[in-house]
């Protein structure tokens, strides 16, 4: 017969074949197929069920990390503003302490100058006084050479006492 027609004898041991070799794999090779299909379909299903769980703890990272950032960001600024308010304050009393500082430096430098003053005042009187004492004393030789002149003079200062015209000096 020709190519296309096979014999008889030739498609009974053909069919033969196929049915022991498809008896043997349906019994032995499809289920080991079958299960290592299923297995790889069940690691997949774990691998994607594993990348969700980690997409979402990613996620949660993601927002905890935020979080973690704006109370980082609200605590510094927090430790800022209490660094600034402190360094004023700070500032406040050292301006005052110096300002009280300078206040008593001032003042007693004031009282100083001031017992100073009245020191030198108190010598230029003191010196005043005997200068005047000494020409009153030089004047009054030399015009009150007699008795007469001495006792108009007296009585004179004593008139000038009693009318308040004359202050008594320490």
């Amino acid at each position: 017969m020709g190519l296309l027609q096979p014999e008889a004898g030739l498609l009974f041991w053909m069919t033969l074949a196929f049915a022991v070799v498809f008896v043997l794999l349906a019994k032995f090779g499809f289920p080991v197929i079958v299960r290592a299909i299923e297995s790889r379909k069940a690691y997949i299903d774990r691998s994607l069920d594993d990348a969700r769980e980690a997409e979402r703890r990613l996620r949660e990272l993601d927002a905890e990390g935020r979080a973690l950032r704006a109370a980082a960001e609200q605590e510094r600024g927090t430790i800022l503003r209490e660094a600034a308010e402190m360094r004023e304050r700070i500032l406040q009393e050292a301006r005052s302490k110096a300002d009280e500082e300078s206040a008593r430096i001032v003042a007693a430098a004031r009282e100083q100058a001031e017992a100073e003053r009245e020191a030198i005042l108190q010598d230029a009187r003191h010196q005043v006084a005997l200068l005047s004492i000494a020409i009153t004393e030089k004047m009054l030789r030399g015009h009150l050479n007699d008795e007469a002149s001495q006792t108009q003079l007296a009585e004179k200062i004593l008139g000038e006492m009693e009318q308040g015209k004359i202050r008594k000096e320490v």
